[in-house]
């Protein structure tokens, strides 16, 4: 485990970040941090008016000196034309993006479906960060992130160790178990961050004349992480979705004797998107169980780098959200 907190990222002056979930919990602290050190932040928001109520807060706690600026917009996940709408408005305002945070995300809920008629918890937490990604992936490779590489994280949890891949359900249409589900949208996420850093080196790899495969892909780097046990509204939200007094009891028990503060959980995010990290690595804490501490790279489950899970992954996620990578 390091002792790397947030005071150690480089300065971000001149750098443009994205986070989605950016107005509360791991998106909040991460935003907070991307602006202290000087990054233009893209608050990608369901909501424009909490996202404006966290810009008002992160002023107020840095008494007005937040170093970068704070540029909120609407992204909600659980719409594709959402996601082209606030893709399309960056692209038009923004020459490049240096980090993408795939940070939002929903947990354990009772089974819905997005706009597009996905299972919410693998439509929002995977479909929407692919298309999102898939659709900014031109002012990402345009970008310059750290070290002359954009980076995009993708934000996972420890509950990914729970998730099974069932390609002739993906959408929970059979049966659903909220936690299962949320387990598996978590295994997405690590799936893709993976084949995804693994398409981009393919792209780039010289072939026998020396010529490289891709040249659009070049300067993209791909990472993923988890927060452990961060206390943040996640699992409240949880809690009052189930309707469940007990359970709200129990979250909130849960988070105040288990649970680090979000600044904390953020710090996994922070060092995959800033810190000299590997290509494809995964960010975790370095604590009792990986579930608090300082970030620290580990590794995650066997299934999460089964590389024709990924792949058959990447090529459904594709086909649902109409939206194709140049890798």
């Amino acid at each position: 485990m390091t002792d790397w907190t947030a005071a150690d990222m480089p300065r971000l002056d001149g750098k443009t970040v994205v986070v989605t979930g950016a107005n509360s919990g791991l998106g909040y602290e991460g935003t907070r941090a991307f602006a202290a050190k000087g990054a233009t932040v893209v608050m990608a928001c369901r909501s424009v008016e909490r996202g404006k109520d966290a810009v008002d807060q992160i002023r107020a706690e840095a008494d007005g000196a937040v170093g970068g600026a704070l540029d909120v917009r609407e992204c909600d996940l659980a719409s594709l034309d959402s996601v082209a709408a606030f893709a399309e408005g960056l692209r038009d305002d923004y020459d490049a993006v240096d980090i993408l945070c795939n940070n939002a995300g929903v947990m354990a809920i009772p089974r819905g479906e997005t706009e597009d008629g996905f299972e919410t918890q693998f439509g929002v937490n995977h479909l929407g960060h692919f298309a999102l990604t898939g659709r900014l992936f031109s002012l990402l490779r345009d970008g310059e992130g750290i070290d002359g590489d954009s980076r995009i994280v993708t934000q996972s949890s420890g509950a990914h160790e729970s998730g099974e891949m069932d390609f002739s359900d993906l959408n929970w249409e059979e049966s659903y178990g909220k936690w299962k589900a949320y387990g598996r949208s978590k295994l997405a996420n690590l799936l893709f961050a993976y084949e995804l850093q693994r398409r981009i080196e393919a792209a780039n790899r010289e072939d026998d004349e020396g010529n490289l495969g891709n040249e659009s892909a070049i300067g993209v780097r791909s990472a993923a992480c988890h927060p452990g046990y961060a206390d943040t509204n996640l699992q409240l939200r949880t809690a009052a979705e189930s309707g469940n007094p007990l359970v709200k009891v129990g979250m909130r028990l849960a988070n105040a004797v288990l649970g680090q503060d979000a600044a904390t959980g953020a710090l996994p995010m922070l060092y995959a998107a800033t810190a000299d990290v590997d290509d494809g690595a995964y960010v975790e804490p370095g604590g009792l169980m990986n579930m608090r501490g300082a970030p620290t790279i580990g590794r995650s489950n066997d299934a999460s780098y089964d590389r024709e899970d990924a792949r058959e992954l990447w090529e459904y996620s594709e086909e649902a959200t109409g939206v194709e990578f140049p890798v």
